[in-house]
């Protein structure tokens, strides 16, 4: 098992691939959702 703490630089490298992929996944797929209005404000009446 790797293990890599906080004061490794392969930590901080994989922590950022992994926010960079995520960004690039999700960016596309809320755009998507916005334009259907299906955004997160549909939800707000039902939190409550």
């Amino acid at each position: 098992m790797l293990r890599s703490g906080l004061d490794n630089w392969i930590f901080w490298a994989a922590l950022a691939f992994a926010l960079g992929v995520a960004f690039l996944v999700a960016l596309p797929i809320n755009r998507w959702m916005i334009s259907r209005g299906l955004g997160h404000a549909v939800v707000h009446s039902k939190h409550h």
